[in-house]
């Protein structure tokens, strides 16, 4: 089921055109909006199955778990996080889900920018746990 859904959000990503850095740049620079109707039209997409899933189904699909909600509170690592995540994006034109879907297309030196998300997280996990504000963040997925 995982892989069925990553095929399909990475096909969506490529007929779309949005697996180009360079589409997504045009996009931050405001020359192109055509990633915000693909962003608007895959939430729309998104919310109405999940809003059948939840009606529907007791447990979640791929995790067996009953749906419940996950609040994340807005705190600073939000706003930190957010501020890292775009210049990321603004440097080199790709987003996680796009960067796979940009090597399936062709776009092999995406694998560079691959490997710093890789290295990025990894960091954010080696400082994360002396971060104060841990406890936070995980009352706020416990609730």
């Amino acid at each position: 089921m995982i892989y069925v859904g990553g095929l399909i959000f990475g096909l969506g990503l490529a007929v779309s055109g949005m697996a180009k850095p360079e589409i997504v740049l045009d996009f931050l620079q405001f020359e192109d909006f055509g990633l915000l109707f693909v962003m608007g039209g895959a939430a729309v997409v998104s919310g109405v199955a999940f809003a059948v899933a939840t009606r529907y189904l007791d447990r979640a699909p791929l995790t067996a778990r009953e749906y419940a909600r996950r609040v994340k509170e807005f705190d600073r690592n939000v706003v930190l996080g957010g501020a890292v995540f775009g210049v990321g994006w603004g440097l080199s034109g790709i987003c996680p889900g796009a960067a796979y879907a940009s090597f399936g297309v062709g776009n092999y030196p995406i694998l560079w920018a691959i490997a710093g998300m890789f290295l990025g997280a990894y960091a954010q996990g080696y400082v994360r746990p002396t971060s104060t504000d841990d406890t936070t963040t995980a009352d706020a997925t416990t609730r």
